[in-house]
């Protein structure tokens, strides 16, 4: 079978063993599609033979008073993903800088659009960190940087201050910073620890958010952007098709954005069993980067991964990640029961894989 560049694909799964896993590969809310999200869905249904707006303006609204921003600034399209090539096809960088490891749809946008990519490789030795190191691989003649927060798939998180020093490094040398912080409403202090506050005072700032990963809304396919250079975003709109968000995508994020009781329980359950998870799997031998999102990156042996495919569960391999290897692992942060279930199956079948 073809080995897909990401986590979550239960149709191979299913069209290999003729069942769904207990999946823990894809980092999406462990609740399920909120029930008022699925009501706008079907309500939007009647619509439907209608082209959507393309300029997606009541979504954009109620984001605006969401995030504190003027609409003017957001930029909605078909997942975080689809902002990401809009980004590197609108910004046309020459060279671009990625840590490694991280997700890998930003080299594949900045490649896709003919930017060479340069690697600042986070070290094993400190957890993954992303430290001031960073500061220097970002020289004169980088045109674009992206940085995940936190980081996917260590679970890293840049503080606040390096933040603030990387974009002023950014600015002089003439880069745009792109901060990717689709994980970042998971932590309850997630808005504290956010970099829209610097978006006032630089148009060299661009963050990526997105509907799918916090409201279990991974099919459903929105994201969105924030930015104060208004140009940069026209370009982005102009570099992808004009109707790239559904009516119905539309419809589930303004209903998502009134889900504030359902956000309350997903940022407590995962803050509640991410030690629970880490605890485990150290208690199993392993080694666990203590990270602050809805995942935890670990190390086993190699053969573990596939041992439980047959067994029924699905972790991410991180075999594909630039400055990682196949023996590392990413595991979601689900429910009470289903890690358990996880816990379970790694003390069953680590002996078997034992190298």
């Amino acid at each position: 079978m073809k080995q897909l560049t990401h986590g979550g694909d239960w149709a191979g799964y299913r069209a290999e063993f003729g069942r769904d896993p207990l999946d823990f590969s894809a980092n999406v809310s462990p609740l399920g599609l909120p029930e008022g999200v699925a009501k706008a869905i079907t309500a939007a249904l009647a619509t439907a033979d209608r082209y959507p707006d393309p300029l997606c303006r009541a979504l954009r609204e109620k984001l605006a008073v969401a995030e504190g921003v003027p609409a003017e600034w957001l930029l909605c399209g078909n997942g975080a993903a689809d902002l990401i090539f809009r980004l590197a096809l609108a910004a046309k960088p020459r060279t671009a800088l990625v840590t490694a490891p991280t997700f890998a749809e930003y080299a594949t946008a900045l490649e896709t659009a003919g930017c060479t990519v340069e690697r600042h490789f986070l070290r094993e030795e400190n957890d993954f960190e992303v430290t001031k190191d960073l500061l220097n691989a970002v020289h004169p003649g980088i045109n674009l940087v992206f940085l995940c927060q936190p980081n996917n798939p260590t679970g890293q998180l840049a503080e606040p201050a390096l933040m603030e020093a990387l974009l002023r490094r950014c600015e002089t040398v003439g880069a745009v910073l792109a901060v990717d912080e689709c994980f970042l409403d998971f932590l309850p202090e997630g808005e504290g620890l956010s970099a829209k506050h610097l978006l006032k005072n630089s148009k060299k700032l661009i963050i990526l958010k997105a509907f799918t990963k916090l409201y279990g809304m991974a099919g459903v396919r929105l994201g969105y952007c924030l930015c104060s250079d208004t140009e940069l975003l026209a370009r982005m709109r102009a570099a992808g098709q004009p109707w790239a968000v559904s009516s119905l995508a539309q419809a589930a994020g303004i209903a998502a954005l009134d889900e504030t009781e359902y956000v309350a329980k997903v940022r407590a359950l995962i803050e509640a069993q991410r030690p629970v998870l880490a605890d485990g799997l150290r208690a199993l031998g392993l080694r666990v980067i203590e990270g602050r999102a809805n995942y935890l990156l670990f190390r086993a042996p190699e053969a573990l991964g596939e041992a439980l495919r047959h067994k029924g569960a699905v972790l991410r391999s991180c075999g594909n990640y630039p400055g990682l290897d196949a023996s590392w692992y990413r595991t979601a942060v689900r429910t009470e029961n289903e890690n358990r279930q996880l816990l379970a199956l790694l003390a069953e079948t680590l002996p078997e894989v034992a190298q």
